[in-house]
């Protein structure tokens, strides 16, 4: 199955360069329909002028960002040398707290 989402140009870029390894989501309606093995096209944003397609090798769910983060290496997600707070922070620039406590966190570790 092939899942459809935006992704903004610096992370889109990263994942394309090999840095970027697990994609940061609310674990959704839409992103519960992802299984291992799926393929997601990821639609840069916000030019819509190009598309990649990565496989899903691992799902792991977490009830916030920060748990997320405690057990994932800062590097998987292309931000080597980030400190906890600057994670955390550039999440909820995306991302509200009510929709994490509603909906709950998903990692995606992805292979391009």
């Amino acid at each position: 199955m092939i899942h459809q989402m935006g992704l903004y140009e610096a992370y889109f870029n990263a994942i394309k360069e090999g840095k970027k390894k697990v994609e940061v989501r609310l674990n959704d309606k839409k992103r519960r329909k992802i299984k291992v093995g799926d393929t997601i096209e990821f639609i840069k944003h916000p030019e819509q002028n190009d598309t990649l397609q990565v496989k899903v090798t691992e799902l792991r769910t977490y009830d916030t960002f920060k748990d997320m983060y405690e057990h994932i290496p800062f590097g998987d997600f292309d931000c080597e040398g980030w400190t906890m707070k600057e994670m955390i922070d550039g999440t909820y620039e995306i991302y509200s707290l009510e929709q994490e406590k509603k909906w709950g966190t998903l990692a995606i570790t992805i292979e391009y």
